[in-house]
């Protein structure tokens, strides 16, 4: 999976590049996802129903939203989770088979401008909201974001100063990076990384999944491509460094709605109050129990609703 991005022309060259990987077996790419679903039976009037991509992010964010709405007091339907791809649940929407769905900023708004190239987290939102059609509005964007980074252990990072990944032009070059075959040569992969932070690093092995976390946690690669919601960052030790020059773009979670849920205020009210509890690291403890521990999204969804009333 990826987060296609470069510093000029970011989000275009997405469009070109997007493939499906699999990094630490967590976060899901917003850009490429592709499976099943179709649309459906409009949902009763008055009511909302939910939908999801087919990935274990967007499903549990779909029980999060549905369980916001009836906290609120919103007549809301079960949701329809796995519907697909997006240009599938983008027809739901039109049909009336969901009213809303979760969605990432920066996906969307290359969805509908392939040319835009923004990455500042404000500046894609404000684009994005310019760029939807007649029918469709986005509420509150989230602090949670679901994209690339470049993690190492904590051990790592104190023992060469690194708190950003601009920090690491001063030792990549005695570094060995892991990370899925396609970064190798994607814009904002190894190119991009010398390209804006003048980063090189002495090797770089192809890795992805479970070995991909072995080989950061065992010393084989001294920092790896993971993306920011997956559940290896609440198994281990690791750090995150910040895209201080914003390689990786804008990916924040954020409901995508219809204009007759944009009406209901009660709605809205949770959705956005919803967003503004989330967090990555919300979406990276949420995620380890439904992708490692296995246990049921919509029981997950219901705990931290539990311990995050909505005001």
């Amino acid at each position: 999976m990826t987060r296609i991005r470069t510093r000029v022309g970011a989000l275009a060259l997405v469009a070109a590049t997007a493939v499906i990987l699999t990094a630490c077996g967590g976060g899901e790419d917003p850009l490429a996802k592709d499976s099943g679903g179709g649309g459906g039976t409009a949902a009763p009037a008055g009511t909302v129903t939910v939908g999801s991509a087919d990935f274990s992010e967007s499903k549990l964010l779909a029980h999060l939203y549905t369980g916001a709405l009836r906290a609120k007091g919103v007549q809301v339907n079960e949701p329809r989770l796995g519907i697909g791809a997006r240009e599938v649940y983008l027809k739901g929407l039109d049909d009336g088979s969901i009213n809303v769905i979760p969605e990432y900023t920066g996906a969307l708004a290359l969805h509908y401008d392939k040319s835009f190239a923004g990455t500042d987290p404000n500046e894609v939102y404000s684009h994005l909201e310019k760029s939807l059609p007649g029918n469709l509005a986005v509420l509150k964007p989230s602090a949670a974001e679901d994209k690339d980074c470049i993690a190492v252990t904590r051990e790592t990072a104190q023992s060469k100063s690194l708190r950003t990944v601009g920090d690491l032009a001063k030792v990549s070059n005695e570094m060995t990076l892991g990370a899925p075959s396609e970064f190798k040569n994607r814009p904002q992969g190894v190119p991009g990384l010398e390209k804006t932070y003048g980063i090189r690093f002495e090797e770089v092995r192809a890795l992805g999944g479970q070995a991909l976390v072995q080989a950061l946690t065992n010393g084989q690669v001294d920092a790896a491509n993971v993306f920011t919601t997956d559940p290896a960052f609440t198994q281990h030790d690791l750090v995150p460094l910040e895209d201080d020059k914003g390689l990786f773009g804008s990916q924040n979670v954020v409901p995508l709605i219809t204009k007759e849920v944009q009406g209901n205020t009660k709605a809205v009210e949770a959705l956005d109050a919803l967003s503004t509890s989330l967090t990555t690291k919300d979406l990276q403890t949420m995620l380890t129990k439904v992708d490692v521990e296995h246990a049921d999204p919509a029981q997950v969804a219901e705990e931290y609703l539990d311990g995050h009333p909505l005001d």
